[in-house]
C-alpha cells in the first residue's frame, strides 16, 4: 500500500476489550485501496508475465486475469490482511504476545469496490504496577568450597570421562538407545525417533523415568529390564504444559525397541589426569576447587534472585488469560533450559526438570508467565540494556559449564534459534540485579543454603 493511499484512506479499526490482557481488533481496508492495491498486482504481473505464444509482457490482461486471477487475488489479500494488522498494532502501540487468533482468513473475499474486513483476538502484555522496590529484604548464602564437595565434582568428572560398557542383561542405572515413537489413541504419531536415549529408572527415583521428553510416574514398572532387540510400551497421559499443543492431556501410546544397552563405568582419577595432561591430581583437584567456587558465586546469585522473585509474586497482582500460559509453554521451558545451563546442571539432569515442568501444573506455567512480564517491566524502569559483549560472555560461562567451546555452542544456539533466549535470560539477570542492588541483604549460615536454593513453585 503506497503512503499516499494510506494518507488518503486510512483503515477503520476498532480496538475493543475481550478481558484480562486480551483484546479485539475490527479491521476495515476501504475499497478505494483494495481496488489500487489490486490493479498494482495486476499490472505487475502483466508486465511480466511469460506464457506459451506471446513474447514476455504482451500476454493479454483478460487471458492473465482467467489464468491467474484466483491466485493474484489471494496472494493481494494475504499482504493487505499481514500489512494492515501490524499497522494497526503500531498505531494503537499494542504489545502483543504470540500468534493473533482469527476468524478464518481462506475464507475472507476479496472484490472491487468493496471493503475487506476482518477481526481478530489478540493477546497483550497485561497492564499492572510494580511495587515499591526499595530496600527488599534479601538474605545471601555464605558457603566455603570443602574438600568433600571437591570429591564429589571429581567423581562426576570421572562418570563423564568414563566408557560406555555393553550389557546383556539392563540393571537400574544403566542407559538404554534405541528406536522411540511416540503415538496419540487416534494413531498421530509426534515423535519418531531412531537413536533415543533412555535410562532404567535408578534405586532412588522411586520408579520414576523419562522418555521422548515426558516424566513417567511408574517407568520402572512399565519398562522392565528389556534387552536389546526387546521392544517395550509405555502408556501415559500428555503433559499439560507440552510445547506440541496436541500431545497435552492425550492419551500416550510411546513403544521402544532397544538396540543396545550400555553401563558407564567412570574413569580413573589417574586416567583423567593424564588425559588432560594435568602435572599431579592436586593440580586437577586446585582446578576443581576454582570451578566450585565459581559456581558457588552463581548460586549465591540465583538464591537472591529466587528470595527476589519470591517477592515480586507476592507483591504483583496480574490478570492472566487462562490460554496464554499453554500458548507460551515452548518459550517458558527454553528459558528454563537456559536457567538450567547457567546454574551449571548436566544435560541429563536439565532433560529431567524439563520433563517434569511439561508435567507441572497449569500454576506453575501461569506464574513463570507472570515473572516473564515482571521483569519485562522491571527492566523497562531500571533501563537495562544487554550489549554483545554481555552475550559472547554469557556463552563462554554456559560453554564452560558444558564442556565445550563457546564457538561450538554459539552456533548450536544460533542454528536452533536459541540466541535471543540468551539475550533475554541476560536482561532478566540484570533487572534481578538491579532490585537485589537495592536491597537489605544479609549473610547466613552455610546451613541455610540449601533451604534457600529450594526451587519456587
Amino acid at each position: 500500500m503506497s503512503e499516499s493511499a494510506t494518507a488518503e484512506h486510512p483503515n477503520k479499526v476498532t480496538v475493543s476489550d475481550l478481558g484480562p490482557a486480551r483484546k479485539k481488533l475490527s479491521i476495515e481496508i476501504p475499497a478505494e485501496t483494495v481496488d489500487s492495491r489490486l490493479r498494482e498486482s495486476m499490472d505487475t504481473l502483466v508486465s511480466t508475465a511469460a506464457l506459451p505464444g506471446f513474447r514476455p509482457g504482451h500476454v493479454p490482461r483478460k487471458l492473465i486475469e482467467k489464468r491467474f486471477g484466483a491466485s493474484l487475488r489471494d496472494e493481494t489479500k494475504g499482504r493487505l490482511l499481514s500489512e494492515a494488522y501490524r499497522k494497526a498494532v503500531e498505531d494503537h502501540k499494542l504489545q502483543v504476545v504470540g500468534d493473533p487468533a482469527s476468524e478464518n482468513f481462506a475464507a475472507i473475499e476479496i472484490s472491487e469496490g468493496k471493503p475487506l474486513a476482518f477481526e481478530l483476538e489478540i493477546e497483550v502484555v497485561p497492564e499492572f504496577e510494580l511495587p515499591d522496590l526499595e530496600g527488599i529484604p534479601v538474605k545471601k548464602p555464605v558457603i566455603e568450597v570443602t574438600d568433600a564437595m571437591v570429591g564429589d565434582e571429581l567423581r562426576k568428572i570421572c562418570i563423564n570421562e568414563g566408557e560406555l560398557e555393553s550389557r546383556e542383561t539392563p540393571e537400574p542405572g544403566d542407559y538404554l538407545t534405541g528406536h522411540g515413537i511416540m503415538v496419540g489413541s487416534d494413531g498421530t504419531e509426534f515423535y519418531n525417533l531412531p537413536g533415543a536415549v533412555i535410562q532404567v529408572p535408578a534405586a532412588d527415583s522411586n520408579g520414576r523415568g523419562m522418555i521422548l521428553g515426558v516424566m513417567v510416574e511408574d517407568f520402572s514398572r512399565q519398562l522392565g529390564l528389556p534387552k536389546p532387540g526387546a521392544t517395550a510400551t509405555i502408556r501415559t497421559k500428555g503433559p499439560e504444559n507440552h510445547e506440541v499443543e496436541k500431545i497435552r492431556g492425550a492419551d500416550l501410546t510411546i513403544t521402544f525397541k532397544v538396540d543396545r544397552a550400555d553401563r558407564i563405568i567412570p574413569a580413573k582419577v589417574a586416567d583423567v589426569v593424564a588425559r588432560y595432561q594435568w602435572p599431579d591430581e592436586a593440580r586437577l583437584r586446585d582446578f576443581v576447587r576454582s570451578r566450585l567456587e565459581q559456581n558457588v558465586n552463581v548460586r549465591q546469585q540465583v538464591a537472591m534472585r529466587q528470595q527476589v522473585a519470591r517477592y515480586l509474586m507476592e507483591h504483583v497482582k496480574i490478570d492472566l488469560p487462562p490460554r496464554m500460559a499453554a500458548s507460551q509453554a515452548a518459550r517458558l521451558l527454553e528459558r528454563q533450559r537456559l536457567e538450567l545451563m547457567y546454574r551449571g546442571f548436566d544435560p541429563q539432569k536439565i532433560e529431567e526438570h524439563l520433563a517434569e515442568l511439561r508435567a507441572a501444573s497449569g500454576v506453575r506455567a501461569a506464574n513463570e508467565l507472570k515473572m516473564f512480564f515482571i521483569l519485562h517491566k522491571a527492566a523497562a524502569k531500571f533501563n537495562v540494556q544487554v550489549t554483545q559483549q554481555d552475550v559472547d560472555q554469557r556463552i563462554a560461562q554456559l560453554a564452560a559449564e558444558n564442556n565445550t567451546r563457546p564457538e561450538t555452542l554459539a552456533q548450536d544456539l544460533s542454528r536452533s534459534g536459541r540466541l535471543n533466549g540468551i539475550a533475554m535470560q541476560i536482561r532478566e539477570h540484570k533487572s534481578m540485579d538491579a532490585i537485589v542492588a537495592r536491597a537489605k541483604v544479609e549473610d547466613v549460615a552455610a546451613e541455610e543454603f540449601e533451604k534457600l536454593m529450594k526451587p519456587t513453585a
